[in-house]
């Protein structure tokens, strides 16, 4: 493209404003690690002198005065990090009152975004108008501390977050919920609140961030039931008119087409309602490496733009008019970021969107200005931009797949096609080639931050890369202008899962590796670029070291004789993972949330592939859904894994791996480290009356420190576990039953004489685990009681059994939930 004006900027006349980029990104990132945020006038003192001195270097350059990159740096660095922090204090400032969580409050607000309907759930989001106190005579503007955007759910019966029952003993069903509930309406409803509070587990998704970014200060859900007043449609208003388009396009997609699996995937490319897609459909196209075309993902509007710039410069082309008016290279490049951004808008715009809208019109303007800055200056640039407009950016997976994305992109542009290759074809074909080329470059990226790649993904792009972007995207677009055109899209969606699904069949379809540390992580993205650019053989061929160094990596493993414990946050469940040296345990798998969610799904798999771990044996204490709910997910993953659990011989679980019964007096020696099992005895599978009282209790032992994983025995079985055993000790105990009341009885506590109770419970739960009865009597025997709602995911050793490990502590942000 032509430069504006007279003479080019090729950027070498200011070598400091490049510094002063590079310190802002640094600057931002080092803010993103702070404990605990200062005091508002410390961020804006220090942002309001960095930038006075930033002028006066930039004053003293225009007098003789050689300012240094390393001055620069330092001062970018600060005013990025002044303003990132003035912004977090600011909306810090709009957190919920701890005094509002689980308190019956009356709201009026509007619907800001289309429902998303699950099984017996109807979540959305509320922009609140006003509040009130329920119960109180006379209406307030509002309780303290009042947030005014919510995320909220209204389930079939009165049930709390993620689907639990809270119905009240003496309350009746609620009634089922609503068949009609849109964007841009205003309701009247009764809600009840806490503060977004994610599980927290290592290399685990950040839900609180996501839920920061977003402006969703509170979480909570509809009450309707009986006893409650009913939550009543006010009318309809003229505000958020982009999500109710999106909505009654996603509605009328599911109406025409028949195959629901299908029409998820036409509303997911037309709207980006990813949660329209069938899991099973994710599972696939994760595996083979197409996630990224299914999604509206900062890579997938790159690409859109990028097809866009392509047609509009190819219909600029054909008027002579036109071309003498502007030139076409520029309308093309104008057109592609406008209609980016606008599939952006109606796509949601999502945090990822936004950044990837601004990256684009970053590169535009550059480009428009006439800047012909080098490549590593633009790429720079860009994302000094988009830090400064988000610095929570640097922490989220989608914004490193879209800024090494185009960065490759511009480091592997050829320039301009010559002369007779302008053709829309040779740029269709030249689209095509980056897209193979950003799927080569972002494979070890994508290895590195999800620990998976698909081996088939190459082939599978070739395919699907077209397939997607020629076809089925733009039935799926004209189909909102003429709805048969959906039926042939969803012919074309099947023709593409069934090829998707025979590749994923394929053996070592995909590979995974352990998460490596955050420097030899870069070092390995660093080596994927290199092998992308368009460089000679030899020096592309250094990226090789860089690469393998990042995939080799092997996550540390306990010493021979030694075992480890981790607790994972997965709310109201239990799941621990035992290692030894050259082996593995998961004792149970956590809840299932929804039909579309489970423990198994969303915690333990990623995590049992960050920590690079093949588990060698899987016991399910007993059939409760809160310790098998992520079973299937964990099973279909580790087809190796012995199954050991006390489940009848007729559960669902039995036909997806045959288990065998867990009975006191097995035990078997891993690495120098002895397992066996307590409880239960045979004659407990006829007698019990309950699956608690046949949990499986495991007690892990090396001479030197043990643990005992209890399960939801309750007072009975405690009593005769210690009859069998009275010399039985424990350094760690995982509570029985999540500290019940009906559990941790004082003769178990004083003949185990633990250090350490983990408890294994949902934040706020209904039911109210850990005790204050069950509480106290462990502090009345010095007895530390670690739970993980204030701990997050708990980590414990035997080389230090009276130490324990917070990933809440370790990983602590001042974004992050802080229990009182």
């Amino acid at each position: 493209m032509e430069a504006v004006g007279e003479e080019q900027d090729t950027g070498q006349r200011r070598p400091w404003a490049f510094a002063a980029m590079a310190g802002s990104v640094l600057g931002a990132a080092l803010q993103l690690q702070q404990r605990e945020l200062w005091a508002l006038a410390v961020y804006a003192a220090m942002a309001l002198a960095a930038l006075f001195a930033l002028w006066v270097l930039q004053r003293l350059r225009h007098r003789g005065a050689r300012a240094t990159g390393l001055l620069a740096l330092l001062l970018g660095a600060a005013l990025a990090f002044g303003l990132a922090g003035t912004r977090a204090v600011l909306y810090a400032d709009g957190a919920l009152d701890p005094d509002i969580e689980g308190r019956d409050v009356e709201v009026v607000g509007v619907v800001a975004q289309m429902p998303q309907r699950g099984e017996g759930a109807l979540r959305f989001r509320l922009d609140v108008e006003s509040a009130r106190w329920v119960g109180r005579e006379a209406p307030s503007t509002g309780p303290a501390g009042w947030p005014t955007k919510l995320a909220l759910g209204w389930y079939a019966e009165n049930t709390g977050l993620w689907g639990r029952p809270v119905r009240d003993e003496n309350q009746a069903p609620a009634p089922s919920m609503p068949a009609e509930l849109h964007a841009g309406e205003r309701w009247r409803m009764t809600v009840r609140l806490r503060a977004p509070h994610g599980n927290l587990n290592p290399h685990g998704f950040d839900y609180e961030l996501l839920m920061w970014e977003q402006g969703v200060r509170a979480a909570g859900y509809v009450r309707a039931g009986s006893n409650d007043a009913p939550p009543m449609r006010l009318g309809m208003t003229w505000q958020h008119p982009v999500e109710r388009a999106r909505e009654w396009v996603r509605d009328a997609v599911f109406e025409r087409v028949a195959d629901k699996r299908s029409a998820g995937v036409i509303a997911a490319l037309i709207t980006g309602d990813q949660s329209a897609i069938d899991r099973a459909d994710w599972d696939i196209f994760r595996a083979t490496g197409v996630a990224h075309l299914m999604s509206i993902s900062g890579l997938h509007i790159t690409m859109f733009a990028w097809l866009a710039a392509a047609l509009v410069g190819a219909l600029w082309r054909r008027s002579t008019r036109c071309m003498l008016l502007w030139p076409a290279p520029q309308v093309a490049l104008v057109g592609g970021v406008l209609l980016a951004a606008l599939y952006a808008l109606f796509s949601g715009w999502g945090v990822p969107s936004q950044r990837t809208v601004s990256m684009l019109a970053t590169l535009a303007l550059l480009r428009l200005t006439g800047r012909r800055w080098p490549a590593p200056n633009l790429w720079l640039c860009t994302c000094a931009v988009v830090v400064a407009l988000d610095p929570w950016a640097l922490t989220q997976a989608g914004f490193w797949l879209s800024f090494v994305a185009v960065g490759v992109l511009f480091a592997t542009d050829a320039g301009e096609s010559p002369a007779g290759r302008t053709s829309f074809v040779a740029r269709l074909l030249r689209m095509l080639r980056e897209q193979w080329v950003v799927t080569l470059a972002l494979a070890p990226l994508t290895l590195l931050l999800f620990q998976q790649v698909s081996l088939v993904g190459l082939l599978a792009n070739t395919f699907a890369i077209p397939w997607v972007t020629l076809v089925v995207t733009p039935l799926a677009m004209l189909g909102v202008a003429i709805p048969p055109l959906w039926d042939v899209a969803a012919w074309t969606v099947q023709g593409l899962g069934d090829f998707l699904q025979w590749l994923a069949a394929w053996p070592l379809a995909t590979v995974s590796t352990g998460a490596p540390p955050a420097w030899l992580a870069l070092c390995g993205v660093a080596g994927g670029v290199l092998l992308a650019m368009r460089l000679p053989l030899a020096m592309r061929a250094l990226g090789l070291p860089l690469l393998l160094s990042a995939l080799l990596w092997q996550p540390g493993r306990p010493e021979p004789g030694e075992f480890d414990l981790l607790a994972a946050d997965i709310g109201q469940g239990n799941a621990v993972l035992v290692r030894t040296a050259h082996h593995a345990l998961l004792y149970d798998t956590g809840p299932r949330y929804s039909l579309e969610s489970d423990a198994g799904q969303r915690v333990l798999v990623p995590l049992l592939r960050a920590l690079d771990v093949r588990l060698d044996t899987v016991v399910l204490s007993h059939r409760d859904a809160d310790h098998t709910g992520g079973a299937p997910a964990v099973l279909a993953t580790q087809p190796q894994a012995a199954l050991r659990s006390s489940i009848e011989e007729m559960h669902p679980l039995q036909e997806l791996r045959r288990s065998d019964k867990c009975v006191a007096g097995q035990h078997w020696e891993w690495d120098g480290v002895r397992f066996e099992f307590l409880h239960p005895v045979a004659a407990d599978y006829e007698s019990a009356t309950k699956p608690n009282a046949i949990s499986c209790v495991l007690r892990i032992d090396n001479g030197r420190a043990s643990a005992l994983l209890a399960g939801d025995i309750e007072r009975d079985q405690e009593s005769a576990l210690v009859k069998r055993d009275p010399g039985l000790r424990a350094d760690v105990l995982l509570a029985p039953h999540h500290g019940s009341k009906t559990s941790s009885s004082a003769l178990l506590l004083d003949t185990l004489k633990p250090r350490i109770a983990l408890v294994q419970a949902g934040y706020r739960n209904r039911f109210g685990h850990p005790a204050d009865e069950v509480t106290k009597r462990y502090e009345a025997r010095g007895i530390a009681v670690v739970d993980s709602p204030h701990c997050g995911a708990i980590a414990w050793q035997s080389t230090s059994p009276a130490a324990w490990e917070c990933e809440r502590a370790v990983a602590r942000r001042y974004w992050r939930h802080v229990p009182r």
